[in-house]
């Protein structure tokens, strides 16, 4: 069996494609690499002003060497192996948007360090459970929340009651599976205040 593409040579390509130094650009996509990237090697720390790297399509079975990238906002993990959301701490402080849909993510443990994440994609995963779901709670900013796909909104949609359950656990949403979130006592609440 082959082996595959490397972070390193990923990036020679990119840079020899795009003309542009990848430590100096804020985007970077390596997306569908052929032979696919195994591994989120060390030479990712050289992104230094990377704002949103794509590493979708490929066969990466773990989040793992994000320290150097002090600016990342959008990370793009699509159509991977991954099974859980470990190694983000080290872009906890800056991540706005976690694209990690079509993966093998059961469990979402370690979601919390996201202080800053608005947009979560993770449609086609393997949360089963509202007890993982709840998780989401831990992110203050989350704001839109993409989960059809998952055994735990399959089973509730049809039931019927999918919305209604998600948005009791997630107040904060404005925009569940690509919906806006349509409050009706938002005028009650003002009064209160």
């Amino acid at each position: 069996m082959s082996k595959g593409t490397t972070i390193k040579d990923a990036l020679s390509k990119w840079e020899e494609k795009n003309g542009a130094k990848a430590s100096e650009s804020k985007e970077i996509k390596l997306i569908a690499q052929m032979p696919p990237v195994e591994k989120m090697d060390a030479s990712l720390s050289t992104l230094s002003n990377c704002e949103k790297l794509s590493l979708s399509t490929n066969c990466i079975e773990k989040i793992a060497n994000l320290n150097g990238l002090k600016n990342l906002k959008v990370l793009s993990l699509g159509r991977n192996n991954i099974k859980n959301l470990n190694g983000l701490e080290a872009v906890a402080d800056t991540l706005e948007e976690l694209w990690i849909s079509y993966n093998n993510i059961e469990k979402l443990k370690g979601v919390g360090v996201l202080k800053k994440l608005k947009v979560l994609y993770m449609s086609n995963n393997s949360v089963k459970a509202w007890e993982e779901f709840t998780k989401l709670g831990e992110l203050p900013a989350l704001e839109d929340l993409l989960f059809i796909g998952n055994p735990l909104e399959e089973k509730h949609s049809s039931d019927g009651d999918w919305r209604g359950e998600a948005t009791k656990r997630l107040p904060k949403l404005k925009k569940l599976d690509g919906v806006p979130i349509v409050k009706e006592e938002e005028g009650d609440e003002e009064e209160d205040s």
